[in-house]
Protein backbone atom coordinates (compact mmCIF):
# COMPACT_ATOMS: atom_id res chain seq x y z
CA UNK A 1 0.00 0.00 0.00
CA UNK A 2 1.32 3.22 -0.93
CA UNK A 3 2.41 5.98 1.48
CA UNK A 4 -0.34 8.11 2.13
CA UNK A 5 1.85 10.94 3.38
CA UNK A 6 3.85 10.88 0.22
CA UNK A 7 0.48 10.82 -2.31
CA UNK A 8 0.75 14.62 -4.13
CA UNK A 9 -2.10 15.68 -6.51
CA UNK A 10 0.64 18.00 -8.30
CA UNK A 11 1.12 16.15 -11.30
CA UNK A 12 -2.84 16.89 -12.09
CA UNK A 13 -3.12 20.11 -10.86
CA UNK A 14 -0.19 20.98 -13.08
CA UNK A 15 -1.60 19.24 -16.03
CA UNK A 16 -5.17 21.33 -15.52
CA UNK A 17 -2.88 24.33 -15.47
CA UNK A 18 -0.94 23.44 -18.35
CA UNK A 19 -4.22 22.79 -20.34
CA UNK A 20 -5.76 25.86 -19.51
CA UNK A 21 -2.19 28.10 -20.57
CA UNK A 22 -2.82 26.34 -23.83
CA UNK A 23 -6.36 26.56 -24.54
CA UNK A 24 -6.02 30.58 -23.75
CA UNK A 25 -2.80 30.40 -26.64
CA UNK A 26 -4.83 28.93 -29.12
CA UNK A 27 -7.39 31.23 -28.58
CA UNK A 28 -5.89 34.27 -28.29
CA UNK A 29 -6.88 37.02 -29.09
CA UNK A 30 -10.41 36.09 -27.89
CA UNK A 31 -12.58 38.67 -30.55
CA UNK A 32 -16.05 38.60 -31.78
CA UNK A 33 -17.47 34.95 -32.49
CA UNK A 34 -18.38 34.09 -36.08
CA UNK A 35 -20.70 31.66 -37.44
CA UNK A 36 -17.73 30.01 -39.84
CA UNK A 37 -20.33 27.39 -41.45
CA UNK A 38 -18.62 24.32 -43.12
CA UNK A 39 -17.44 21.21 -42.27
CA UNK A 40 -16.31 21.91 -37.79
CA UNK A 41 -14.26 19.18 -38.96
CA UNK A 42 -13.12 19.44 -42.40
CA UNK A 43 -9.85 20.73 -42.14
CA UNK A 44 -8.49 17.19 -40.40
CA UNK A 45 -9.09 16.05 -43.76
CA UNK A 46 -7.62 18.94 -45.62
CA UNK A 47 -4.09 18.98 -47.43
CA UNK A 48 -1.47 20.46 -45.75
CA UNK A 49 -0.84 24.38 -45.52
CA UNK A 50 0.56 25.94 -48.33
CA UNK A 51 2.42 28.36 -45.79
CA UNK A 52 3.96 27.23 -42.56
CA UNK A 53 7.10 27.76 -40.93
CA UNK A 54 9.67 25.21 -38.95
CA UNK A 55 9.34 27.21 -35.79
CA UNK A 56 5.59 26.62 -36.12
CA UNK A 57 5.70 23.08 -35.63
CA UNK A 58 8.35 23.25 -33.60
CA UNK A 59 6.50 25.47 -30.81
CA UNK A 60 3.60 23.65 -31.48
CA UNK A 61 4.91 20.62 -30.54
CA UNK A 62 6.82 22.20 -27.22
CA UNK A 63 3.83 23.73 -26.34
CA UNK A 64 2.08 20.18 -25.99
CA UNK A 65 5.13 18.38 -24.69
CA UNK A 66 4.47 19.45 -20.91
CA UNK A 67 1.05 18.37 -21.21
CA UNK A 68 1.89 14.62 -22.63
CA UNK A 69 4.44 14.79 -19.71
CA UNK A 70 2.09 15.61 -16.68
CA UNK A 71 -0.86 13.72 -18.08
CA UNK A 72 1.15 10.16 -17.33
CA UNK A 73 1.73 10.93 -13.86
CA UNK A 74 -1.70 12.50 -13.17
CA UNK A 75 -3.57 9.06 -14.82
CA UNK A 76 -0.91 6.43 -12.97
CA UNK A 77 -2.94 6.23 -10.14
CA UNK A 78 -5.49 4.37 -12.01
CA UNK A 79 -3.62 3.10 -14.79
CA UNK A 80 -0.55 0.94 -15.72
CA UNK A 81 2.68 2.76 -17.63
CA UNK A 82 0.87 1.99 -21.15
CA UNK A 83 -2.52 2.60 -20.93
CA UNK A 84 -1.68 5.94 -19.05
CA UNK A 85 0.59 7.13 -21.78
CA UNK A 86 -2.14 6.16 -24.52
CA UNK A 87 -4.93 8.20 -22.17
CA UNK A 88 -1.95 11.05 -21.86
CA UNK A 89 -1.73 11.17 -26.15
CA UNK A 90 -5.80 10.29 -26.98
CA UNK A 91 -6.63 13.59 -24.02
CA UNK A 92 -3.89 15.77 -25.42
CA UNK A 93 -5.02 15.21 -29.19
CA UNK A 94 -8.32 15.72 -28.26
CA UNK A 95 -7.70 18.83 -26.63
CA UNK A 96 -5.60 19.96 -30.00
CA UNK A 97 -8.54 19.17 -32.26
CA UNK A 98 -11.60 21.12 -29.87
CA UNK A 99 -9.24 23.98 -29.70
CA UNK A 100 -8.68 23.75 -33.20
CA UNK A 101 -12.50 23.46 -34.02
CA UNK A 102 -13.34 27.00 -31.75
CA UNK A 103 -10.43 28.70 -34.28
CA UNK A 104 -13.38 28.12 -36.59
CA UNK A 105 -15.61 30.36 -35.00
CA UNK A 106 -12.47 33.10 -34.07
CA UNK A 107 -11.67 35.64 -37.45
CA UNK A 108 -8.73 35.62 -36.26
CA UNK A 109 -7.78 32.25 -36.33
CA UNK A 110 -7.64 29.36 -38.88
CA UNK A 111 -7.89 25.60 -37.71
CA UNK A 112 -5.18 23.73 -39.19
CA UNK A 113 -4.41 19.98 -39.26
CA UNK A 114 -0.76 20.82 -39.24
CA UNK A 115 -1.18 21.80 -36.36
CA UNK A 116 -3.02 19.03 -34.57
CA UNK A 117 -0.12 16.79 -35.88
CA UNK A 118 2.23 18.74 -34.27
CA UNK A 119 0.38 19.34 -31.04
CA UNK A 120 0.38 15.12 -30.91
CA UNK A 121 3.60 14.98 -31.83
CA UNK A 122 5.02 16.81 -28.90
CA UNK A 123 2.14 15.05 -26.57
CA UNK A 124 3.31 11.51 -27.68
CA UNK A 125 7.12 12.66 -27.06
CA UNK A 126 6.23 14.21 -23.57
CA UNK A 127 3.97 11.19 -22.87
CA UNK A 128 6.97 8.72 -23.40
CA UNK A 129 9.03 11.22 -21.45
CA UNK A 130 6.32 11.13 -19.05
CA UNK A 131 6.47 7.05 -18.86
CA UNK A 132 9.75 7.20 -17.84
CA UNK A 133 10.64 10.02 -15.80
CA UNK A 134 7.08 11.04 -14.69
CA UNK A 135 7.09 8.79 -11.40
CA UNK A 136 9.12 11.69 -10.02
CA UNK A 137 5.97 13.63 -9.58
CA UNK A 138 3.46 10.55 -8.79
CA UNK A 139 3.24 8.93 -5.12
CA UNK A 140 6.33 7.86 -3.49
CA UNK A 141 8.23 9.93 -6.49
CA UNK A 142 11.42 11.87 -5.73
CA UNK A 143 9.86 15.01 -5.81
CA UNK A 144 6.73 14.33 -4.04
CA UNK A 145 9.18 12.93 -1.41
CA UNK A 146 10.90 16.71 -1.51
CA UNK A 147 7.28 18.21 -1.88
CA UNK A 148 6.07 16.48 1.52
CA UNK A 149 9.17 17.59 3.15
CA UNK A 150 9.99 20.58 2.25
CA UNK A 151 6.42 22.12 0.95
CA UNK A 152 3.24 22.46 3.64
CA UNK A 153 0.64 19.52 3.07
CA UNK A 154 -2.78 19.90 1.73
CA UNK A 155 -4.29 21.77 -1.40
CA UNK A 156 -2.46 24.45 0.06
CA UNK A 157 1.04 23.02 -0.90
CA UNK A 158 -0.27 22.07 -4.46
CA UNK A 159 -1.69 25.84 -4.69
CA UNK A 160 1.65 27.09 -3.51
CA UNK A 161 3.56 25.71 -6.45
CA UNK A 162 1.32 26.13 -8.93
CA UNK A 163 1.79 29.90 -8.25
CA UNK A 164 5.55 29.79 -8.39
CA UNK A 165 4.89 28.04 -11.69
CA UNK A 166 2.86 30.98 -12.61
CA UNK A 167 5.10 33.55 -11.84
CA UNK A 168 7.87 32.16 -13.04
CA UNK A 169 5.96 31.85 -16.71
CA UNK A 170 5.20 35.59 -16.03
CA UNK A 171 8.87 36.61 -16.08
CA UNK A 172 9.09 35.71 -19.77
CA UNK A 173 7.16 38.92 -20.51
CA UNK A 174 9.51 41.33 -21.56
CA UNK A 175 7.54 44.58 -21.46
CA UNK A 176 6.99 44.93 -17.84
CA UNK A 177 9.56 46.00 -15.29
CA UNK A 178 11.18 43.35 -13.11
CA UNK A 179 9.14 41.50 -10.86
CA UNK A 180 5.97 43.69 -11.71
CA UNK A 181 3.40 42.27 -12.09
CA UNK A 182 -0.63 42.92 -12.28
CA UNK A 183 -0.44 45.21 -14.98
CA UNK A 184 -4.70 45.40 -16.49
CA UNK A 185 -4.17 48.39 -18.43
CA UNK A 186 -3.66 46.10 -21.84
CA UNK A 187 -7.31 44.56 -20.95
CA UNK A 188 -9.66 48.04 -20.53
CA UNK A 189 -7.70 49.36 -22.71
CA UNK A 190 -6.45 52.13 -20.53
CA UNK A 191 -3.70 54.55 -21.63
CA UNK A 192 -0.87 55.57 -19.36
CA UNK A 193 -1.92 58.09 -17.03
CA UNK A 194 1.56 59.63 -16.49
CA UNK A 195 3.93 60.49 -19.55
CA UNK A 196 7.58 58.78 -19.23
CA UNK A 197 10.55 60.30 -17.81
CA UNK A 198 13.51 58.44 -16.69
CA UNK A 199 13.49 59.39 -13.36
CA UNK A 200 9.73 58.01 -12.77
CA UNK A 201 10.37 54.72 -14.68
CA UNK A 202 13.29 53.83 -12.66
CA UNK A 203 10.77 54.55 -9.33
CA UNK A 204 8.45 52.55 -10.81
CA UNK A 205 11.43 49.51 -11.44
CA UNK A 206 12.67 50.09 -7.85
CA UNK A 207 9.70 49.99 -6.22
CA UNK A 208 7.55 47.58 -7.98
CA UNK A 209 10.90 45.03 -7.33
CA UNK A 210 10.77 45.29 -4.04
CA UNK A 211 6.91 45.20 -3.30
CA UNK A 212 6.98 41.82 -5.14
CA UNK A 213 10.26 40.08 -3.60
CA UNK A 214 8.80 41.08 0.22
CA UNK A 215 5.63 39.51 -0.91
CA UNK A 216 6.72 36.98 -2.83
CA UNK A 217 8.96 35.68 -0.47
CA UNK A 218 6.17 35.78 2.26
CA UNK A 219 4.50 33.48 0.70
CA UNK A 220 7.04 31.41 0.05
CA UNK A 221 8.37 31.13 3.21
CA UNK A 222 5.25 30.21 5.00
CA UNK A 223 4.51 27.64 1.85
CA UNK A 224 7.93 25.89 3.65
CA UNK A 225 7.39 23.12 5.95
CA UNK A 226 11.42 23.19 6.42
CA UNK A 227 12.01 26.84 5.80
CA UNK A 228 15.35 27.94 3.99
CA UNK A 229 16.46 30.70 2.96
CA UNK A 230 19.04 28.83 0.03
CA UNK A 231 15.88 27.85 -1.61
CA UNK A 232 14.14 30.63 -1.31
CA UNK A 233 16.75 32.89 -2.97
CA UNK A 234 16.97 30.30 -5.38
CA UNK A 235 13.22 31.45 -6.62
CA UNK A 236 14.12 34.53 -7.60
CA UNK A 237 17.56 33.12 -9.15
CA UNK A 238 15.61 31.02 -11.37
CA UNK A 239 13.17 34.00 -12.12
CA UNK A 240 15.92 36.20 -12.95
CA UNK A 241 17.24 33.27 -15.50
CA UNK A 242 13.94 32.89 -17.03
CA UNK A 243 14.25 36.95 -17.55
CA UNK A 244 17.50 36.46 -19.23
CA UNK A 245 16.62 33.66 -21.58
CA UNK A 246 13.51 35.31 -22.74
CA UNK A 247 15.62 38.42 -23.23
CA UNK A 248 18.02 36.09 -25.20
CA UNK A 249 15.48 34.55 -27.57
CA UNK A 250 13.92 38.21 -28.40
CA UNK A 251 17.27 39.69 -28.54
CA UNK A 252 20.56 37.96 -29.68
CA UNK A 253 22.73 40.21 -29.12
CA UNK A 254 22.93 41.29 -25.42
CA UNK A 255 18.97 40.95 -25.02
CA UNK A 256 20.10 38.76 -21.82
CA UNK A 257 20.95 41.57 -19.78
CA UNK A 258 18.14 44.00 -21.32
CA UNK A 259 16.16 43.86 -17.66
CA UNK A 260 19.28 44.26 -15.75
CA UNK A 261 18.64 48.49 -15.45
CA UNK A 262 19.80 51.03 -12.91
CA UNK A 263 16.15 50.67 -11.34
CA UNK A 264 16.14 46.86 -11.20
CA UNK A 265 19.32 46.07 -10.16
CA UNK A 266 18.96 48.73 -7.18
CA UNK A 267 15.20 47.02 -6.39
CA UNK A 268 17.29 43.69 -6.13
CA UNK A 269 19.17 44.70 -3.64
CA UNK A 270 16.55 46.81 -1.79
CA UNK A 271 14.24 43.97 -2.22
CA UNK A 272 16.56 41.66 -0.59
CA UNK A 273 16.71 43.69 2.33
CA UNK A 274 13.09 44.63 2.57
CA UNK A 275 12.79 40.95 2.56
CA UNK A 276 14.82 40.03 5.26
CA UNK A 277 13.16 42.98 7.50
CA UNK A 278 9.69 41.72 6.40
CA UNK A 279 10.55 37.72 7.96
CA UNK A 280 12.01 39.21 11.12
CA UNK A 281 8.68 40.88 11.80
CA UNK A 282 6.29 39.53 14.48
CA UNK A 283 3.85 37.06 12.11
CA UNK A 284 0.40 38.94 11.79
CA UNK A 285 2.63 41.89 11.39
CA UNK A 286 4.55 39.89 8.84
CA UNK A 287 1.61 39.01 6.72
CA UNK A 288 0.25 42.62 6.77
CA UNK A 289 2.85 44.43 5.45
CA UNK A 290 3.12 41.47 2.69
CA UNK A 291 -0.36 42.02 1.60
CA UNK A 292 0.36 45.62 1.42
CA UNK A 293 3.86 45.17 -0.82
CA UNK A 294 1.47 42.81 -3.36
CA UNK A 295 -1.52 45.47 -3.96
CA UNK A 296 1.14 48.52 -3.78
CA UNK A 297 3.26 46.41 -6.67
CA UNK A 298 0.07 46.59 -8.75
CA UNK A 299 -0.70 49.99 -7.87
CA UNK A 300 2.96 50.68 -9.17
CA UNK A 301 2.55 48.67 -12.14
CA UNK A 302 -0.82 50.08 -13.33
CA UNK A 303 0.88 53.73 -12.81
CA UNK A 304 3.88 53.13 -14.77
CA UNK A 305 4.77 55.15 -17.64
CA UNK A 306 5.02 53.36 -21.28
CA UNK A 307 8.53 52.77 -21.42
CA UNK A 308 9.61 53.59 -24.91
CA UNK A 309 13.24 52.28 -25.42
CA UNK A 310 12.30 48.35 -25.64
CA UNK A 311 9.89 49.18 -28.38
CA UNK A 312 11.56 46.77 -30.96
CA UNK A 313 11.88 44.26 -27.73
CA UNK A 314 7.59 44.70 -27.32
CA UNK A 315 6.96 44.35 -31.59
CA UNK A 316 8.83 41.18 -31.73
CA UNK A 317 7.08 39.85 -28.99
CA UNK A 318 3.84 41.06 -30.04
CA UNK A 319 3.37 39.39 -33.40
CA UNK A 320 4.56 36.43 -35.53
CA UNK A 321 6.07 33.53 -33.65
CA UNK A 322 5.43 35.23 -30.62
CA UNK A 323 2.08 36.21 -30.80
CA UNK A 324 0.12 33.08 -29.04
CA UNK A 325 2.97 33.13 -26.55
CA UNK A 326 2.77 36.30 -25.25
CA UNK A 327 -0.89 36.48 -24.87
CA UNK A 328 -0.66 33.81 -22.34
CA UNK A 329 2.54 35.05 -20.58
CA UNK A 330 0.65 38.26 -20.35
CA UNK A 331 -2.29 36.53 -19.07
CA UNK A 332 -0.29 35.07 -16.36
CA UNK A 333 1.58 38.41 -15.33
CA UNK A 334 -1.79 39.79 -14.91
CA UNK A 335 -3.75 37.91 -13.08
CA UNK A 336 -1.08 36.37 -10.70
CA UNK A 337 -1.44 39.04 -7.75
CA UNK A 338 -5.12 38.39 -7.40
CA UNK A 339 -4.72 35.08 -7.14
CA UNK A 340 -1.33 35.80 -5.00
CA UNK A 341 -3.21 37.91 -2.49
CA UNK A 342 -6.32 35.45 -1.28
CA UNK A 343 -3.44 32.58 -1.30
CA UNK A 344 -1.73 34.85 1.27
CA UNK A 345 -4.92 35.55 3.64
CA UNK A 346 -5.13 31.22 3.68
CA UNK A 347 -1.49 31.19 4.69
CA UNK A 348 -2.47 33.64 7.14
CA UNK A 349 -5.19 32.15 8.50
CA UNK A 350 -3.24 28.45 8.44
CA UNK A 351 -0.05 29.82 10.40
CA UNK A 352 -3.06 31.41 12.96
CA UNK A 353 -4.92 27.51 13.04
CA UNK A 354 -1.46 26.06 13.80
CA UNK A 355 -0.22 28.84 16.75
CA UNK A 356 -3.57 28.39 18.62
CA UNK A 357 -3.14 24.60 17.69
CA UNK A 358 0.01 24.85 19.62
CA UNK A 359 -1.01 26.90 22.18
CA UNK A 360 -3.97 24.78 23.32
CA UNK A 361 -1.66 21.27 23.18
CA UNK A 362 0.78 23.07 25.74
Amino acid sequence: MKNSHHATHLARHLALLWALLIAYASLHPLGDFREGGGDLLGFLSAPWPRYWTRFDVIANALGYLPLGFLLVPAASPWLRRLPALLLACLLATGLSIGLEVLQHYLPTRVPSNLDVASNALGALFGALLGARWGGMLGDGGALARWRTRRIVRGHTGEFALVLLVLWWLAQIDPDTPLFGLGDLRWVFGLEAPVDFTERRYRAVEIGACICAMVSVGVIGWHSMRARSFWLLGSTFVVALAIKAGSGAVLVPAGGAWLWATPGALAGLAGGAVALRVALWLPVTLRFGVAALALLAGVALVNLAPDNPYPSAVSDAWRAGHFFNFSGLTRLASALWPYFALPYLMALQLRESRGRHAAHDHR
